[in-house]
């Protein structure tokens, strides 16, 4: 169980009305960790006491691509206090993802974050949605990014759903960045009209997802569901029960 984890953006409107009573929901579920996207008004120092508090550890957080170009050194000391190891690049704003020369500049900022990063002993991450599966020169930008980035640097946090909207295969794709995957955001499909689903819910195959993600070595399955139609805290409570017995 130390394995499975929760992103909080899941819960971000509930988060936003009581920090401290979602997290405790989120450790009574059984939740033994969480990746941020947000300190909830804490400050560091505060916010790893809450998490000690309820039983939570903090795997990796995501943060804003400009936080990461324009203040690195506070975003380590960040992640040595609340004490998460990965810092994920969660998201490419539109204006930076028109052209190949703006991935260009996006694999010249992770090369240079993540060799910084790996001298504080920390891992940058980059985490996909569907529009990376734009082709320049007849290769996804997934895939250039990655081949153009040190593996030991820049390590990826695939997101099964978008590689499913997109078009791709979430085994092919686990396969191929095994031993660069220690995070994986474990979300699904539905079958009724494609939108997100509680982990079990939908199309994805899970039982070759998770022979395949052991396989390549992930550490850490984490789930998001970016928008639930009914209650949140159900639905990660579905998730949860899911996979508490197969990951």
């Amino acid at each position: 169980m130390a394995n499975l984890a929760l992103q909080l953006y899941t819960l971000r409107d509930l988060l936003e009305k009581d920090f401290t009573g979602t997290l405790r929901k989120v450790a009574d579920i059984g939740y033994q960790a969480v990746e941020l996207h947000t300190y909830g008004g804490l400050t560091p120092v505060q916010l790893r006491n809450l998490l000690d508090d309820l039983g939570l550890q903090a795997v990796s957080a995501h943060v804003a691509l400009a936080r990461i170009e324009s203040e690195l050194g506070n975003v380590v000391e960040e992640a040595k206090t609340i004490g998460f190891q990965y810092i994920v690049v969660p998201w490419l704003p539109p204006e930076r993802r028109q052209t190949k020369e703006d991935y260009e500049k996006l694999i010249a900022t992770l090369a240079h974050a993540g060799d910084e990063l790996a001298q504080a002993g920390l891992q940058l991450v980059y985490h996909n949605h569907d529009f990376e599966f734009t082709k320049f020169d007849g290769e996804f930008m997934l895939d250039t990014l990655f081949a153009k980035t040190d593996a030991k640097r820049v390590q990826a946090e695939l997101d099964l759903y978008w590689i499913h909207r997109a078009g791709a295969d979430p085994v092919a794709y686990i396969n191929k960045y095994a031993g660069r995957l220690d995070l994986l955001h474990m979300k699904d499909a539905s079958a009724a009209d494609g939108s997100f689903a509680e982990v079990g819910q939908g199309v994805l195959d899970w039982d070759k997802i998770i022979a395949a993600a052991k396989d390549a070595g992930v550490k850490w399955y984490i789930v998001e569901q970016d928008v639930c139609k009914t209650d949140a805290l159900a639905c990660i409570q579905t998730s949860f029960a899911f996979l508490q017995h197969r990951v």
